[in-house]
């Protein structure tokens, strides 16, 4: 199976079971008290821990979110251990994804209309590769154009109108970069 988009619902749903169980591990482990939901989002197996007193959950997000990025790394390749395959699971805790997708969007928002209002291109701060493809995204959403540049961990997104493009070769490298950004996601 070459592509994500082949796998069956079955197989996504067989993931995020395989996910759900690691996690309910880890949490054992660490003496956590956490429920887990599960579904597919996107064509995406996803998993979500959930707790009513969050004092020991805010463990699990860590500052800036690394924490759940660790955990999100670690289940992935748990499932991979598993299936054979490369998941592209997502994994939240409380809702902080949500939360943070928002704040992206809200950042992407905020460039368009300086884009928008002056004409020039507006460079964000150096994001990870979750983050760009939610504000390429957005920029799309909007008909508005984006783009990364530079080298991990300081690769940053421009935003611009569509029409400052300067050729079509420009406009090849965003699309590869778009698919570059959702790939390393």
């Amino acid at each position: 199976m070459a592509q994500d988009d082949e796998r069956t619902m079955d197989q996504l749903n067989d993931e995020a079971d395989i996910a759900a169980d690691y996690l309910e591990g880890l949490l054992d482990i660490a003496d956590y008290e956490g429920d887990i939901e599960m579904g597919v989002r996107n064509g995406r197996p996803m998993v979500q821990i959930v707790a009513d007193d969050d004092t020991d959950i805010k463990h699990l997000i860590g500052s800036n979110g690394e924490v759940v990025d660790a955990l999100q790394q670690l289940t992935r390749l748990a499932v991979q251990q598993k299936t054979g395959e490369r998941s592209h699971l997502i994994v939240d805790v409380d809702g902080f994804l949500k939360r943070k997708r928002q704040r992206l969007r809200d950042i992407a928002l905020d460039a368009i209309d300086d884009v928008k209002e002056t004409g020039e291109p507006v460079d964000l701060k150096p994001m990870n590769s979750f983050e760009r493809k939610v504000v390429h995204d957005v920029v799309r959403e909007e008909g508005l154009k984006s783009r990364s540049h530079g080298e991990e961990p300081r690769r940053y997104v421009t935003v611009y109108l569509k029409n400052s493009a300067e050729s079509a070769e420009m406009i090849d490298e965003i699309v590869d970069d778009s698919i570059e950004d959702a790939i390393d996601e």
